[in-house]
């Protein structure tokens, strides 16, 4: 009898990690769609919630600090192969402290919800670290 209620008392606790596991994973294992993605589906998406992935297209970016509002168009992700793409932007509303490392030409990732012909009202506006940092120092051959 002992040995069955201790058998019980492993199995609910395995069970009950493997829950706690599985929940966490499910929750910050968050998938988006890169703009690219999202434009051909973006009717369907309306009013539901989205993450996408872009970038700040320059001369875009309107933010009026007394009110905390930001408006700025999410345009792709250059891939450079050097060739422009042909795709618009969407524009993209924001009411909330401005991210640190937010700026024009950054990659962004935004949550929030599509509202049909009208724009993109974001929740959560996670920008990226640059990928290529460049030293301060010329860097030339044969200079110490």
């Amino acid at each position: 009898m002992r040995k069955g209620k201790f058998f019980f008392a492993v199995l609910l606790v395995l069970g009950a990690v493997g829950y706690l596991i599985y929940t966490g994973i499910r929750e910050t294992s968050n998938y988006y769609l890169t703009l690219e993605e999202f434009l051909p589906q973006k009717e369907a998406l309306a009013n539901e919630g989205v993450s996408i992935a872009g970038r700040v297209q320059t001369g875009s970016v309107q933010w009026e600090p007394k009110d905390l509002r930001l408006r700025f168009v999410l345009g792709p992700v250059k891939t450079g192969e050097g060739t422009p793409t042909q795709i618009s932007g969407v524009p993209v509303h924001y009411q909330g402290i401005l991210p640190d490392m937010f700026a024009e030409g950054r990659d962004v990732i935004i949550e929030g919800r599509y509202e049909a012909g009208n724009a993109l009202m974001a929740k959560t506006i996670m920008t990226s670290c640059p990928s290529k940092y460049e030293s301060a120092v010329n860097d030339q051959p044969g200079k110490d």
